[in-house]
């Protein structure tokens, strides 16, 4: 092999790299742009203040409402399954527990069928948000579980079956 040729294969080596290398860093960028809208953001780097106004509703009456600090959850008759997006909306309160305070959660169920029944239900409702929030990292004990004076909710059936998260001192 001649000079010319040694040195031709070592410049297309040397362009071949620097290709595969602009290449990774468009793709690193490019995913971890893709992930920021997705990803839920570190306890201790969510701002304590209160979240715009954001609904979700599906058909079957779950979803979550988050506005002024609250975080409401709203569930299908008879479930315990938490709506899409459960973790995403309890960003404003692990900010708030971030900078010292507690998050509260009170659980409410509908006038239809068994009350007892129902008051159970409300509770496991709660117990799957208060599982989310630790499983987000939120110590146990800055978690309260508080029974509402009255657990029949208020509204339609599908505004009753809920369960409150909110920020307190």
């Amino acid at each position: 092999m001649s000079a010319t040729q040694e040195d031709d294969a070592q410049t297309y080596l040397v362009l071949g790299l620097a290709v595969g290398v602009i290449t990774l860093v468009l793709l690193l960028v490019l995913g971890l742009a893709l992930s920021r809208g997705v990803a839920p953001a570190a306890p201790g780097a969510v701002p304590v203040a209160a979240a715009p106004a954001a609904s979700i509703t599906p058909p079957d009456g779950a979803g979550i409402r988050a506005q002024e600090g609250v975080v409401v959850f709203y569930f299908a008759s008879g479930s315990t399954d938490l709506p899409a997006g459960a973790a995403e909306a309890l960003t404003p309160i692990i900010g708030g527990v971030g900078a010292g305070r507690k998050a509260r959660i009170s659980g409410f169920h509908d006038a239809t069928g068994n009350a007892e029944i129902n008051a159970e239900l409300a509770h496991r409702r709660a117990q799957a948000v208060r599982d989310v929030l630790t499983g987000l990292g939120v110590p146990t004990g800055q978690v309260l579980m508080q029974k509402p004076e009255s657990s029949l909710g208020t509204g339609g059936n599908a505004q009753a079956r809920r369960v409150e998260v909110r920020l307190v001192d």
